[in-house]
């Protein structure tokens, strides 16, 4: 088996409160994994956890040394109006920053033209800016992404597109792929296996069809949880 990356026995305290508790679980090269939860189960403290952002203890082991692409959570909270650069120069705060034929690909990569390299991000829609992100975080040719809630703030419409476009790159590029959301009805769509996170240490990792059951779900989120699996 072609592991990536194992944890075990994971507990990560906040301020002297236990957030993840006795978690653990492996990757292999290649997978998309989906991190679901409740709020406040921990999911963006598992992936700060991951990215050495974090102390804990347990056991974080990457067999393979990985090259990580982040976008965390709200950043395209950030596209008001008078957010001050222009595409190209938001590309250029990249360090190193990347030429201009690297910028171009990427963007042409998320459905975007290169004549949005001179629009003032804040003027994009929060589509545009979304994809301009998801760009910015591909353009350093990461192998591992981790992407935190990456629809927040986007309707259901934008979302999905965004679902999709991830999944797109994830089949054109081989790469293994960390998905925090909080959506279930994306799971059996786009991810190859499902992680749930909660407060508790009622966690579960598997292949969505196989472990996302209503007693499992009612343990996971504490409450009966109904959804419907999209073709």
């Amino acid at each position: 088996m072609n592991t990536l990356l194992e944890v075990k026995n994971l507990n990560v305290n906040l301020d002297e409160e236990r957030i993840i508790e006795n978690l653990s679980f492996q990757i292999t090269r290649g997978e998309f994994l989906t991190v679901l939860g409740s709020n406040g189960a921990g999911k963006t403290v598992l992936l700060r956890t991951l990215l050495g952002f974090l102390p804990y203890e347990g056991s974080i082991t990457w067999h393979q040394k990985p090259k990580i692409g982040y976008l965390p959570q709200g950043l395209n909270q950030l596209k008001v109006k008078d957010f001050p650069l222009t595409v190209q120069d938001f590309f250029a705060l990249k360090n190193p920053t990347p030429d201009l034929e690297e910028i171009t690909t990427f963007l042409h990569l998320v459905g975007l033209e290169k004549d949005i390299l001179l629009k003032t991000a804040g003027n994009l829609s929060g589509g545009q800016f979304q994809r301009m992100l998801v760009a910015w975080t591909l353009v350093s040719h990461p192998n591992v992404l981790f992407f935190d809630e990456p629809t927040t703030g986007i309707d259901i419409g934008g979302g999905e597109t965004i679902y999709s476009l991830l999944r797109t790159i994830w089949e054109k590029e081989k790469l293994t792929i960390f998905l925090v959301t909080h959506d279930l009805n994306i799971v059996y769509k786009h991810s190859t296996n499902v992680l749930c996170l909660n407060r508790k240490g009622h966690h579960c990792f598997g292949a969505a069809k196989e472990i996302l059951n209503p007693e499992m779900l009612e343990k996971v989120f504490g409450t009966e949880i109904k959804f419907y699996e999209h073709h």
